[in-house]
C-alpha cells in the first residue's frame, strides 16, 4: 500500500500518461489487468482555461476509475492554478499530477514540459499555484534534466518536495534522450534518497521481473510503466504477480487479445465517436499484433480501418488465420 497525500493506492504499479495513448479505453483495460494508478492523457492547462472542447472530454475518467490522476501541462502559475481547478472539478480526480517530463519539441522547447527543468524557480512557482489551484494532492512527473551535462533531478525533486507536492515521478531519462538508450535508474535512487514524499520510478519496464527489479534497485515506491503496455496490457497482471512472489502468468492466446484490442476500441468509440476511436485503433491494433508471425497482411488492413465493422472484419480474419 502507497499513500500519496492521503489517497491509498494498494498495488505499486501506475500507468504512465502517454499522449494518444492513454484515453479512458485503455485505462479501463489496464485497470482491469492490474494497474493501481491510472492518469489521463496530458491535458494543457492554457486549453483548459480557454475552455477549448477538445481538452475536456481528455479528463472524462471510467466508471469507478479511482484512485487516478489528471495530468496538466503549461508554465504560466496564473494559467496553471486555474488549470487544475478545472481538471479537478472536470475529472473529479483523486490527484493532479503536472507534466515537467514531456521531450516533445513543440512542448518542451516553449518552455513547457522538461522545459520547466531549465528553470527551477519558475517551476517551484507552477507546483506552488497548482497546488493552490488543484484542491487535492499534486504530483509533478519530470525527467533527469534536460541533457547529461545539466542533470538537476535531485534538487528538482527536493524543491518539489518543499514546494508542497505530494509525490515525485522520475523517468530515468534526460530530455535530448527523448526514449532513446538505456534509462538511468541509478539517478531515481538519488532522488529517492534525497527526498521524504513517495518517489515513483519510471523508464524501461517492459516485462514482469523489471517491476521489482527497478523497485529494488531504486528503493522507490511505485513503479511506473509507459511503452511497455503498448498493445500489451497484460504486464500490469505479469508485473503484480512478479511483485507478489507468484509465477508470472503467460500472454492470452492470440484470439483473446483481439478480443481484448476490440473491446478497447468499442469502450474509444462509445467515449469520443467512431471516426476518432478508429482512426487511433490503427496504431493500438497494430501494437497488439507486435511480434505475431505473418500479420504483415492485416497491418496492412488496419491502416485503412475506419469503421468498427471494419474492425470485426479484419478481427474475424486474423482469426481464421493466425490463431
Amino acid at each position: 500500500m502507497v499513500t500519496i497525500g492521503g489517497i491509498e493506492i494498494e498495488t505499486p504499479l501506475a500507468l504512465g500518461p502517454m499522449a494518444g495513448v492513454t484515453d479512458m479505453a485503455f485505462r479501463t483495460i489496464c485497470r482491469e489487468q492490474g494497474a493501481g494508478l491510472t492518469c489521463t492523457e496530458m491535458v494543457s492547462a492554457k486549453a483548459l482555461c480557454y475552455q477549448d472542447k477538445k481538452s475536456i472530454p481528455l479528463l472524462k475518467m471510467g466508471e469507478n476509475e479511482t484512485p487516478a490522476a489528471a495530468q496538466i501541462f503549461g508554465s504560466d502559475p496564473k494559467c496553471m492554478e486555474e488549470g487544475a481547478a478545472i481538471a479537478h472539478e472536470v475529472s473529479g480526480a483523486d490527484i493532479i499530477d503536472i507534466n515537467m517530463g514531456c521531450p516533445v519539441p513543440k512542448v518542451a522547447n516553449s518552455g513547457d514540459g522538461s522545459g520547466l527543468m531549465r528553470h527551477p524557480d519558475l517551476a517551484v512557482k507552477v507546483a506552488e499555484a497548482v497546488i493552490k489551484g488543484a484542491n487535492c494532492p499534486v504530483t509533478v512527473k519530470f525527467r533527469l534534466g534536460w541533457d547529461k551535462g545539466s542533470i538537476n533531478c535531485v534538487e528538482f525533486a527536493k524543491a518539489m518536495e518543499e514546494a508542497g507536492v505530494a509525490a515525485v515521478a522520475v523517468h530515468g531519462r534526460t530530455k535530448v534522450q527523448m526514449y532513446s538508450g538505456t534509462a538511468n535508474w541509478d539517478w531515481i535512487r538519488e532522488v529517492k534518497k534525497a527526498v521524504n514524499i513517495p518517489v515513483i520510478a519510471n523508464g524501461d519496464v517492459f516485462k514482469g521481473t523489471d517491476a521489482p527489479r527497478i523497485l529494488k534497485y531504486t528503493g522507490a515506491d511505485m513503479a511506473m510503466i509507459g511503452r511497455g503496455v503498448f498493445g500489451n496490457p497484460w504486464l500490469f497482471a505479469q508485473c503484480k504477480a512478479a511483485l507478489n512472489g507468484e509465477p508470472i502468468p503467460a500472454l492470452p492466446p492470440l484470439s483473446e487479445r483481439c478480443d481484448t484490442a476490440v473491446r478497447q476500441f468499442e469502450l474509444a468509440a462509445a467515449n469520443k465517436g467512431e471516426k476518432i476511436a478508429c482512426l487511433e485503433a490503427r496504431k493500438q491494433y497494430a501494437w497488439y499484433l507486435k511480434g505475431v508471425p505473418y500479420a504483415g497482411y492485416y497491418k496492412e488492413q488496419i491502416v485503412k480501418i475506419t469503421t468498427l465493422e471494419d474492425v470485426y472484419r479484419v478481427t474475424a480474419g486474423i482469426k481464421r488465420d493466425l490463431c
